[in-house]
């Protein structure tokens, strides 16, 4: 699947992002502006670094409309989607605090998406032999970098 990432006008709080999937059918979702990576280009962080396929950019490169995995994968009660996107969930959120505070803690991450997770009734996801500071954190920094850099009214492509 391509996602292609498309910074709208300077003036714009929203960007958009555009999913290609491999079976010819596509959808979009709009990306709200915040000072770090937009939270859907953080879910591309998390599930392709991580090999994982049952998270939000899974469902939609299976064929989900964004809006429809975009309820599945963010109910708060969990109870529609498997595990795995609920620990995507876990850990997409636990990475964006680092992000927002501008500096990686192992110890802190580690322990936010344990919490996440068990405060949504699902075992944590095992960070085991995982380097969460250089594939994911700085990950999303170098995807960042590479968002920031693209011009209004340009295009970043990604392939999940």
């Amino acid at each position: 699947m391509q996602l292609i990432a498309e910074k709208l006008g300077k003036s714009d709080k929203l960007d958009r992002l555009r999913y290609l999937c491999d079976d010819g059918s596509n959808t979009q979702t709009a990306m709200p502006r915040q000072g770090i990576l937009p939270h859907d280009l953080v879910h591309y962080v998390v599930e392709s670094t991580l090999g994982l396929r049952n998270g939000f950019t899974g469902l939609v490169a299976r064929g989900a409309e964004a809006s429809f995995a975009m309820e599945m994968a963010h109910d708060p009660a969990g109870l529609q989607v498997d595990t795995e996107a609920i620990q995507v969930e876990a850990v997409l959120e636990a990475l964006q605090t680092q992000l927002w505070s501008g500096q990686f803690d192992d110890a802190d991450f580690a322990e936010a998406v344990r919490v996440a997770c068990l405060g949504r009734e699902r075992a944590p996801f095992d960070l085991a032999g995982i380097d969460a500071e250089r594939l994911l954190y700085q990950g999303a920094l170098d995807l960042g970098a590479r968002w920031m850099a693209v011009p209004f009214h340009g295009t970043l492509t990604l392939t999940f």
